[in-house]
């Protein structure tokens, strides 16, 4: 019997090891399965003390569980610190910060990845999505007026059948989408208070038009392409908690406002580009990006602008290959704007390539500096070996590779016909080599076939020396093969410092 009390009571000590702060249950590897026993649907948030994404993400997600107790839900959300708990990290494939996964039914097997965005709303709508029926039935007005009163974006469907084929494409169309609560009613006080005379879909939000309402066949495919097309505002600002949001929705077509909001002038700028995008909604994404903010900074930085150059506009396609466009009229007027948007919906722009201007002393030192303007001539020498690093003057794995890459150019300086060379990707583009990581390495051998070789190999001078001298066959692969090395993402554009980092502390690039 005392054996039997002793295990009782070091069994309630065990779960009582499960604290709160926050109302977020603080996990560690002694008490995650007593939690997930206790709770068997919990959002977990891994993430790191230093991490800049996960202090942003702290007060949204301590809302966001605050939100669900008051509602007396049975899902609770979770952090663990991953580099204090390395072992449960690694067990759930954290590579990044943070990482957010979602523990259902009690189940440690295959949790899902959080996917909606990062405000308090968007993750309890996201939660309730994954734990309950595709849409609320809204059977009195008060329902519906809660609905619409506490969400920024909520969708109600009106059926007086609630088994009709329109009804059902509806609900299909709700477990399709996780940022936004659905309600189905058939009330007709609730029609009434609405004003609606048929069945039918109306989106209501708390910004421009306030609702709009679905005209068309009731199709889920239908309903899916008008609710991502009136989701989000005509104009809308990248910040931390929109990012997701807006990188991604289904508009890969994104025209930028680069302006500072302090200015004069800011409202003036903000109402002449919010009458340029209403001709394009659902075509291109209006976003604009407050210039003075010192997180913005690398943003700017990857279209070649500094501060004082805003307000600026810039297009960017988010398709398999970025591609940049630039005005030729700067002026941020709607007249200009709709006539830039319209050029590049009907296919006549040209893309916008960054270019430093050609350095005096370019081939000067051991590795030569390339520029965009410089750079066709220089690797596709038909009578020159050309090794290229690109990189980013900010990038961890680049400062680490500068040494021996000074090396292997000292090692070739007197060569005939093999070149070092390296390329600030930050600054310079070009049309032949679509950079996606830094450092990114490739060879562009003589002859007049215009060859690339992505380089595949150990980053050592050993390594970089056999490639050269083997003619770029030992460790080399061909351009767009698969290589498996540590490099700087370019991904996460709303880390502007460096904050988004994988689990070994490596910075990764901001991506648009």
């Amino acid at each position: 019997m005392l054996k039997f009390f002793l295990l009782c009571t070091l069994a309630v000590a065990s779960r009582a090891e499960i604290t709160e702060e926050e109302d977020v249950l603080v996990l560690k590897k002694t008490n995650f399965e007593d939690a997930l026993k206790a709770h068997p649907n919990i959002l977990v948030e891994f993430y790191a003390p230093w991490c800049g994404h996960c202090k942003a993400l702290a007060p949204e997600f301590a809302k966001a569980a605050g939100m669900l107790k008051k509602d007396g839900s049975e899902i609770r959300l979770g952090k663990v610190d991953a580099t204090e708990e390395a072992d449960l990290a690694q067990e759930f494939g954290v590579r990044g910060y943070p990482t957010i996964k979602f523990f259902k039914g009690g189940e440690k097997e295959s949790p899902k990845e959080y996917s909606a965005g990062r405000q308090a709303d968007d993750i309890v709508n996201w939660l309730k999505k994954r734990t309950g029926p595709a849409a609320t039935t809204l059977t009195e007005v008060t329902q519906a007026e809660s609905m619409i009163a506490d969400n920024e974006v909520a969708v109600i469907g009106f059926f007086k059948d609630v088994e009709s084929e329109g009804a059902k494409a509806f609900l299909k169309s709700g477990e399709a989408v996780d940022d936004v609560p659905f309600g189905i009613t058939s009330d007709d006080a609730v029609y009434a208070k609405y004003e609606v005379s048929k069945d039918g879909v109306v989106l209501f939000k708390k910004f421009d038009e306030g609702r709009n309402t679905f005209d068309g066949e009731l199709t889920k495919e239908n309903l899916l392409a008008f609710i991502k097309s009136n989701q989000l505002p005509l104009v809308i600002e990248f910040t931390e908690q929109t990012a997701p949001k807006i990188f991604g929705g289904e508009i890969k077509s994104h025209i930028l406002l680069f302006v500072p909001k302090a200015a004069a002038d800011f409202q003036e700028k903000m109402d002449q580009f919010k009458k340029a995008a209403e001709g394009f909604k659902g075509k291109i994404l209006f976003i604009f990006i407050d210039s003075k903010i010192d997180d913005n900074q690398r943003i700017l930085e990857f279209f070649g602008l500094k501060k004082e150059e805003c307000p600026a506009i810039r297009l960017i396609t988010l398709e398999d290959e970025m591609t940049k466009y630039k005005p030729e009229n700067e002026a941020i007027t709607a007249e200009n704007i709709i006539a830039f948007c319209t050029l590049f919906t009907d296919g006549k722009l040209k893309p916008h390539l960054m270019s430093q201007d050609v350095p005096e002393d370019w081939d000067k030192n051991p590795v030569k500096v390339l520029v965009g303007k410089l750079f066709e001539e220089v690797v596709f020498n038909p009578t020159k070996n050309v090794f290229v690093e690109f990189y980013a003057p900010w990038c961890g794995h680049c400062k680490q590779l500068t040494p021996i890459w000074e090396k292997l150019g000292e090692q070739f300086k007197d060569s005939e016909d093999i070149i070092v060379a390296k390329m600030d990707s930050t600054a310079n583009e070009v049309d032949t080599v679509k950079v996606h990581s830094f450092p990114t390495l490739k060879f562009f051998p003589a002859g007049d076939d215009r060859k690339v070789i992505d380089y595949n190999g150990e980053r050592t001078l050993e390594g970089f020396t056999k490639f050269l001298e083997s003619g770029g066959l030992d460790g080399g692969a061909p351009e767009g093969a698969e290589v498996d090395e540590e490099v700087d993402d370019l991904e996460d554009v709303d880390d502007q410092d460096g904050d988004s980092e994988d689990s070994d502390g490596e910075e990764k690039h901001d991506e648009l």
